[in-house]
């Protein structure tokens, strides 16, 4: 039986809320991460990456709060510290400037990373009958496949 925010239990909002959350967390630490790596690559292909990670960036900044306030619309907290983020996300920060190469392999990974958790997201939404969570879900993690695919044929 599909549900809404109104109508799912709450043992099943608390579950989704959890890893919405878990998806906010590691957008953020992702969207920094490409922040960073747009701010600092140098090399002959500067200018390409430094366009393609503020593309990356800028869909995050969107889709974090995109996530939150799906975590809001199911009556739950999101979570709004940097260091609750940090803790929680799968995603690591990296400290240093790595050479460029390394740069498009870490983000990524961080991608591939968040395409696995928002599948899991997803298909969690969706064994609870929660198909708008769901399709936030499945709408965000085709676009990190996506963004890995494009930053993996960098590497090719």
């Amino acid at each position: 039986m599909t549900q809404t925010a109104q109508t799912l239990s709450t043992d099943a909002s608390a579950q989704i809320i959890e890893a919405l959350n878990q998806c906010v967390a590691e957008t953020a630490v992702t969207t920094m991460l490409a922040q960073n790596f747009h701010w600092n690559v140098t090399g002959m292909a500067f200018g390409p990456l430094h366009a393609l990670f503020q593309t990356i960036y800028e869909d995050h900044f969107v889709a974090q709060d995109d996530l939150a306030e799906r975590v809001k619309a199911l009556q739950g907290h999101a979570e709004g510290t940097l260091a609750g983020m940090i803790k929680r996300s799968k995603v690591a920060e990296v400290e240093g400037t790595p050479a460029a190469e390394e740069m498009i392999r870490l983000l990524k990974d961080a991608q591939e990373t968040l395409a696995e958790t928002l599948a899991g997201a997803g298909e969690l939404a969706a064994g609870q009958g929660d198909t708008l969570t769901e399709d936030l879900c499945i709408a965000r993690g085709q676009t990190h496949e996506k963004f890995a695919w494009m930053l993996r044929a960098h590497l090719s």
